[in-house]
């Protein structure tokens, strides 16, 4: 029977505290660049939209729309809402209304920041869990958009990866509120409450 130091224990826990560290630092890159992505995405959206709409105003110059534009916005639009989400939780960014916040004793602000946190995560998995079902069922009964005759099934595993990506940032979130691991990186909030 071999014995266990107490530096054994000691250098385990430093262990995994580093490897929680590392895993932390690496949800928030991974979200960060995510909203990245998301912002490129919706800047595609845009000047799609401008290209159809200038399109449309030069009909009579042999012009037109993009063919399936709304079909294309529609897509890329959900992607991006799904890549910016996980960041933004992560972040503290969505919007609050904090009227009587202040006036509430501390314990009860932590335990009322705890359970919407805990909420946030049980409707985003609620949320990936239905967009799983969706996806295979357009894939199964293969229907495609109106005018691109794209399969519809495509933009909803294409949100699929940002969408389980935030199932992991938003329990992140939740093991930070507990205090079970630290953050990363301070967070600044410099808005985003009304």
């Amino acid at each position: 029977m071999g014995t266990y130091k107490s530096t054994d224990v000691a250098t385990q826990g430093v262990a995994a505290t580093r490897s929680l560290d590392v895993m932390g630092r690496s949800i928030y890159f991974v979200t960060r660049r995510l909203a990245w992505f998301g912002g490129f995405v919706l800047a595609v959206m845009a000047l799609l939209s401008v290209v159809s709409i200038a399109g449309r105003a030069m009909s009579g110059f042999g012009l037109g729309p993009v063919p399936g534009d709304f079909e294309l916005v529609e897509a890329g639009t959900a992607l991006a809402v799904f890549c910016f989400l996980p960041w933004c939780h992560l972040r503290q960014g969505h919007a609050t209304v904090d009227l009587f916040w202040n006036s509430y004793p501390e314990g009860m602000r932590r335990v009322l920041e705890i359970v919407s946190d805990v909420l946030m995560l049980v409707l985003w998995v609620l949320l990936v869990w239905r967009m799983g079902v969706a996806t295979h069922d357009y894939f199964g009964n293969g229907e495609t958009t109106f005018i691109l005759q794209v399969p519809v099934w495509w933009g909803y595993a294409a949100s699929m990866v940002p969408a389980v990506l935030g199932c992991v940032a938003y329990a992140w979130r939740v093991f930070e509120r507990l205090g079970w691991v630290s953050r990363p990186e301070p967070i600044v909030n410099t808005g985003g409450t009304h």
